[in-house]
């Protein structure tokens, strides 16, 4: 009897140990354990992330005098306490305007990770991302001449310029939109399948292993990939039509392909797709099934998928809120126009 016992605990602990094996030569990367290894991964060395300016960039990230209304901040829709986004199908922004093209608000959690930025991928970073957001109209609408003035206007944010940069810091448009960017990619959310691909074979359930088993049969794997299970552009549309594709006009980019978003923190990221269409997770990976896998994935087989992507909610960095400068007698004045 314990010989059996012992051959059955051997096979099971090979069963998980292949399991691990299989996913990640199947492409797919943990968040690095160590602190040093990740650092690495999020760091720009054209501007090393330091506690100074990360603080600072934070309260750039939540400051809505940035906008031409002074009442839209980058928390906005990409919300912290929550999925960082905003859980409604397409961005709303100056004067109640919806997103033009009807599209949705990917996360800012562990969007460090991915290749580009936006849905057409027209970013090359998060540094570069935050320069568009503020400068568009149905967005925060606010210009690079106003985001300047308005941080100049405060001592508090020029003594915290100088202290992050060094005291001959020109503080413009661009030194703003690089410290939001330096702040969000620390925003990294390591989760219980990241300790199981590091080697803790106890990190998911039993159900969440057959998850993963089911999302690498099926293929999912062939797109979300990588350490943030999304990361690259890839076709849409692949073996039929999305069956909202006319909501909006988003075609992708130039040659129709498509930012594939992160599966992290999936579960809290509702409505799905690039319009927003989907509010079930399930009918989304029914859905993402039929038109880029050609595969009917099953109920059952739908169900198991989405056990494993409940293991893809992180521990998410402990954050307070922000106090921010008092405006000057020379900060820009809210415009609702």
């Amino acid at each position: 009897m314990k010989i059996a016992l012992t051959l059955a605990f051997t096979s099971l602990s090979l069963m998980a140990s292949s399991l691990s094996t299989q996913a990640t030569e199947a492409g797919l990367k943990p968040i690095p354990a160590s602190k040093s290894a990740l650092m690495k991964l999020i760091n720009d060395p054209r501007n090393n992330i330091t506690d100074a300016k990360t603080e600072l960039g934070k309260k750039l990230y939540f400051d809505p005098r940035l906008s031409k209304s002074g009442i839209i901040s980058c928390n906005t829709c990409h919300n912290l306490s929550e999925g960082g986004d905003d859980g409604v199908p397409a961005a709303i922004g100056h004067k109640w305007a919806m997103n033009p093209h009807h599209l949705n608000s990917p996360t800012v959690y562990n969007a460090v990770f991915f290749d580009a930025q936006f849905w057409d991928g027209r970013a090359k970073d998060l540094e570069e991302q935050a320069q568009g957001p503020i400068q568009a109209h149905p967005e925060m609408a606010a210009t690079q001449e106003h985001v300047a003035d308005t941080v100049n206007s405060m001592p508090e944010y020029v003594a915290e310029f100088k202290k992050a940069y060094g005291k001959d810091v020109k503080i413009d448009f661009v030194k703003v939109t690089d410290t939001i960017g330096l702040f969000e990619r620390t925003l990294v959310t390591p989760s219980a399948y990241d300790d199981y691909l590091n080697g803790n074979e106890k990190a998911l359930n039993a159900k969440q292993k057959e998850g993963l088993k089911t999302f690498l049969d099926k293929g999912c794997v062939s797109c979300h990939t990588g350490i943030s299970l999304g990361q690259s552009m890839n076709a849409f549309n692949v073996t039929a039509t999305y069956k909202y594709q006319d909501v909006g006009d988003f075609k992708g980019d130039a040659n129709g392909m498509v930012k594939v978003p992160t599966l992290r923190n999936i579960t809290q990221t509702a409505p799905y797709f690039h319009n927003g269409q989907v509010w079930s997770l399930k009918a989304a990976i029914v859905e993402m099934g039929r038109i880029q896998l050609g595969a009917e994935i099953t109920d059952a087989e739908a169900t198991s998928i989405e056990e494993f992507l409940k293991a893809l909610d992180g521990r998410k960095p402990a954050l307070t809120l922000p106090i921010l400068p008092a405006s000057s007698a020379t900060t820009p004045k809210p415009d609702m126009n």
